[in-house]
């Protein structure tokens, strides 16, 4: 049975970029396993926040992959990001790994995805996972509609998510860079 994570949503404005996500992990459809993992972290001396959502070995293995890239181009996000995407293009057979993931420092935000992907949103918003479209959904209409900070938009993203979503719990973490 496989083992998921669930929803990241990130916000830049404002010079300040925060990136939010929930505590729950989810065997299958029906069992939380875990209500208060850890799925945003910072890395590279704290410049760099990270959130990852899918299956939950595979989020790992990708965030190890990419805190290693880190430190061999001494901190460089975009150039990170496109080492990584290059590797799960080039590995044969590799196919999508099944996780994601939301990078940002103080000057990018970016998404990098299961087969290769490095997108960067065009409004400094994003999101993934289980709830990822009911977080980008309330925080696209927040940062347009409202003069709240980066965190604010986040924190209330994240808990439309979780009022919506049968898969975020409002055990929430977040970063700020």
């Amino acid at each position: 049975m496989e083992i998921r994570g669930t929803t990241i949503v990130a916000v830049k404005k404002d010079g300040k970029t925060v990136v939010a996500g929930d505590g729950q992990v989810t065997m299958g459809e029906s069992v939380i396993l875990k209500g208060t993992a850890k799925k945003v972290r910072r890395l590279y001396n704290d410049s760099v926040v990270v959130g990852f959502a899918g299956s939950t070995a595979e989020a790992f293995t990708l965030c190890e992959k990419f805190e290693s890239a880190l430190n061999k181009y001494s901190g460089s996000l975009m150039r990170s990001a496109v080492e990584i995407a290059r590797n799960l293009r080039e590995q044969p057979n590799s196919g999508k790994i099944g996780a994601l993931m939301i990078v940002a420092n103080k000057d990018q935000l970016l998404i990098l995805t299961d087969i290769g992907d490095v997108v960067e949103p065009d409004d400094g918003v994003c999101a993934i996972g289980s709830g990822g479209n009911y977080a980008l959904s309330a925080a696209k209409v927040l940062v347009k509609n409202t003069d709240l900070p980066a965190r604010e938009i986040a924190l209330k993203a994240m808990e439309v998510a979780s009022d919506l979503c049968v898969f975020t719990n409002k055990n929430f973490v977040l970063e700020e860079v």
